[in-house]
């Protein structure tokens, strides 16, 4: 694929966009009361009533690793990346740096490691998130989007409170997740501010800046996972640029570009439903077809797509969830090979009109997913004389095609394909298809092109 130069990264990234798909796993205490991940903020909870209610119970009991490994597996899911710690400042691990950590809760274990144990097995790559706020630390300073910042006292209550000492304790706990369980494949951490974060409302906290590399001493750190992991992929969120960026709950209609023009590593992050922590009674979940439709969009835009599960506290994956990654594990199961080692298409393509294309790197195999299925037919330009052959992917059944022969003909649409307004059948080429769909959610015809 000689059109698209990808810029450089740090890290290894070539596994990550041959892999394309992940797991995401968001899981800690606001499990327990279930109603999001941010509830500490949004309800202004301070630690004393949000650890006696939720630390001293929590008790994943059902917590089965291998079952969630085996679940992403199927789903076609390559890699996944688990909160180690997240917003709440509680640590899945057993961190010599806090009391706050899984070990001292009535489960008593140490969830990460039976998740790098369970997914390693399952052949899966092990990524690793890492929250650079934390409401819980007493240095972490109150700022804009802290559970206390609507304190009266919230400015006495900074007094005292050190980010020096809070950016040593991040670099002491990172450097156990990186030295106690072995190779990890991504780092993701989660995030930088600026001060508008709530349009500016509690600027009065920090002076106006909010949180970047300066707070987090961003640098110390990547030199550190750089030091222990060379090869490790680091996200962009401690405001440093390193492999890979992460679009959030958006999906991207293009491919990113560094302002030199080379393509960037990208990952973007979704939700089955609209949080990412377990929320029991969230239900705006996605359909099967909108999951299958964001995995595909995503790659055609040369991207990776890591999609969250949220276990409940009993530390299992809900029946809603189950269905979702059931959809992934049916479509991929015949699917994925016009997902995995595939990137946007080549620009001398362009898929007809309800149709999304990708293209293996080494160009020889062009996909067109058919997102609305033709009646009949569908016409694609510019494929006349590059063409060998097409098949279903799901079932390998040949597709019939002819080029069409060029006649003059009034503008408008034909087999899900534009047509130009004077002539129609140059380089075109016209795929005979079954006037019954599939029984596929996205059919995918497999074009095999001439080397």
């Amino acid at each position: 694929m000689s059109s698209y130069i990808r810029r450089k990264t740090p890290g290894d990234t070539d596994w990550l966009v041959h892999d394309r798909f992940g797991m995401f796993i968001h899981f800690g205490l606001y499990a327990m009361p279930a109603r999001h991940e941010w509830i500490r903020e949004r309800e202004d909870i301070p630690n004393e009533v949000y650890d006696e209610k939720y630390f001293k119970r929590f008790n994943p009991d059902l917590f089965d690793a291998r079952d969630i490994a085996r679940r992403a597996k199927a789903a076609g899911m390559k890699y996944a990346v688990l909160t180690t710690r997240h917003h709440e400042g509680f640590s899945l691990f057993d961190t010599q740096y806090s009391d706050y950590k899984i070990t001292n809760t009535p489960f008593g274990r140490d969830l990460v490691r039976e998740y790098v144990d369970a997914f390693r097995a399952e052949g899966l790559k092990i990524g690793f998130y890492y929250s650079l706020l934390d409401w819980h630390h007493p240095h972490y300073t109150i700022d804009q989007c802290h559970p206390l910042r609507n304190r009266p006292d919230a400015k006495e209550l900074n007094e005292g409170r050190d980010m020096k000492i809070y950016a040593e304790f991040m670099r002491n706990q990172v450097r156990e997740l990186l030295t106690n369980y072995g190779k990890i494949d991504e780092l993701w951490f989660d995030f930088s501010f600026k001060s508008d974060w709530y349009n500016g409302k509690y600027s009065f906290l920090d002076g106006g800046k909010g949180k970047g590399p300066d707070e987090w001493e961003s640098e110390k750190m990547i030199e550190l996972v750089r030091s222990l992991q060379p090869h490790i992929v680091i996200n962009d969120r401690l405001g440093i640029e390193q492999d890979i960026i992460t679009p959030e709950q958006r999906q991207l209609k293009e491919w990113p570009q560094h302002e030199n023009g080379e393509y960037r590593t990208w990952e973007a992050c979704q939700t089955f439903s609209g949080s990412w922590g377990y929320y029991r009674d969230e239900m705006t979940w996605k359909s099967p077809k909108m999951l299958i439709e964001m995995l595909i969009k995503t790659v055609a835009c040369g991207g990776n797509l890591l999609m969250n599960v949220g276990p409940c506290a009993r530390g299992y994956l809900d029946s809603r969830a189950c269905n979702a990654l059931d959809a992934y594990a049916g479509w991929m199961k015949y699917n994925s090979r016009s997902i995995y080692g595939c990137t946007m298409a080549e620009p001398e393509f362009t898929a007809p009109v309800g149709t999304w294309l990708t293209q293996s790197e080494d160009g020889e195999r062009l996909y067109i997913h058919l997102f609305s299925y033709p009646y009949g037919a569908l016409v694609m330009d510019g494929l006349a004389d590059k063409i060998e052959y097409a098949q279903f992917l799901h079932d390998a059944s040949e597709i019939q095609f002819q080029p069409l022969a060029v006649e003059r003909v009034a503008a408008g649409s034909y087999g899900g394909s534009q047509v130009r307004g004077d002539k129609h059948g140059a380089g075109q080429i016209k795929f005979t298809l079954p006037p019954v769909q599939p029984d596929q959610l996205v059919p995918v015809i497999e074009v095999f092109l001439k080397k």
